[in-house]
């Protein structure tokens, strides 16, 4: 999820030691020495202190890689496939929920809030009568960001704030509305999808992701952390900002993920991460004509960065690579941590988690100050095709 506020920068800080790398156990090695440079330049040159990432090839296989250092206090190597928080790919694991109960005749897209939701949906920022599941999922709904108004409140607490889901769509209510119609990023029509999930299912959102993807993918490194829980489980990266350039670093990587929610709450790995886009653009987790609506695009002004025309589907945003093929994605910001990917119908693909930020920086604008964002592109069209 955008986090919406300035972040400060790690470049400069002397505390970053040699870049490392290695290959997953299990998975045949395979020359990827210009991916492995791009990283370690994301270290030496960007300032990151770490850089986690996994690239796939045309024949499926994934290898993993890392640079830079997972604890800048000890030094300690940044972890090959570490788990971190995924935040804004989360919803494309909610959409894929949704759609899979449409296939179900569970849920209809052109079915509005109101349907699922009586009387939920009513304020300043939009009428739950006037917005439809598919608006929802395609940010086009005219919701306000309930992130605007939450997130100062939760960067106040530490953040250790708790949310509710209602509370964060009532936040966002209560700002002004957007045209409805028209693109406009917003957490608040996705913590409306994962309520509408509950609404149809009688389960959670969590429990839906769960059964649905994670277990049927076996991806073993990927959980929906409780609402509580502030940490993370297993082997990862620690994450950093900084209140200003060369200012002491500010561990955060522990915090509450309420904030998130539907709209982006996992905790998974770049293989996991790898392994679903690539399942869900094979078709293995949604029928053809569910997979055709999510691939629908409208354009997405708002996420048209480093000159590329960006458009968005249910869940998944497009752009064209430097090599001329479209690649299908999301992205996801929290303090400290940043992930981008790009994956393409032919198998190829990679995707890149960095922790920290460069000087004082909006995380929507980091390719303004390194283009690692150029490197996940750069990865995937260096991949043999089948």
């Amino acid at each position: 999820m955008a986090t919406g506020a300035a972040l400060a920068a790690l470049v400069g800080t002397g505390l970053l030691a040699p870049a490392t790398a290695s290959a997953t156990p299990g998975h045949t090695p395979a020359p990827l020495t210009s991916v492995q440079q791009d990283i370690d330049a994301l270290v030496s040159e960007g300032g990151f202190p770490a850089v986690l990432g996994s690239v796939v090839d045309g024949r499926g296989r994934i290898r993993d890689l890392a640079a830079g250092v997972a604890d800048v206090t000890t030094g300690e190597p940044a972890p090959v496939n570490g788990r971190v928080r995924i935040a804004s790919n989360t919803k494309t694991f909610t959409a894929t929920v949704v759609l899979q109960l449409v296939a179900e005749r569970r849920i209809g897209l052109d079915q509005t809030v109101e349907h699922h939701l009586p009387g939920l949906v009513r304020g300043p920022g939009g009428d739950g009568r006037e917005i439809t599941v598919r608006e929802l999922l395609q940010h086009t709904s005219g919701l306000p960001d309930y992130d605007d108004v939450v997130y100062p409140e939760w960067v106040g607490t530490g953040l250790t704030g708790h949310f509710t889901p209602q509370q964060l769509v009532a936040a966002g209510l209560g700002e002004p509305a957007t045209p409805q119609g028209v693109f406009s990023y917003s957490n608040t029509n996705y913590v409306l999808a994962g309520m509408v999930v509950e609404e149809v299912t009688g389960r959670s959102i969590a429990d839906q992701i769960d059964r649905r993807i994670i277990k049927p993918l076996e991806l073993k490194h990927t959980y929906w952390p409780a609402d509580d829980d502030l940490t993370i489980r297993g082997t990862h990266p620690h994450t950093y900002t900084q209140a200003e350039a060369g200012g002491p670093l500010t561990d955060v990587t522990e915090l509450d993920p309420s904030i998130g929610g539907a709209a982006g709450q996992l905790i998974s790995t770049p293989h996991d991460l790898a392994v679903f886009f690539g399942a869900l653009l094979d078709g293995e987790l949604l029928p053809p004509a569910q997979l055709a609506q999510m691939t629908t695009t409208v354009p997405a002004p708002d996420l048209s960065l480093r000159g590329i025309e960006m458009e968005y589907g249910l869940g998944l945003a497009s752009h064209e690579l430097p090599c001329g093929v479209e690649a299908w994605g999301h992205g996801g910001d929290l303090p400290g941590v940043h992930t981008r990917n790009a994956f393409t119908e032919d198998g190829r693909g990679a995707t890149f988690t960095v922790t920290g930020e460069p000087a004082n920086a909006d995380p929507e604008d980091l390719h303004q100050y390194v283009d690692w964002e150029d490197a996940v592109d750069d990865a995937v069209c260096a991949q043999p095709l089948r």
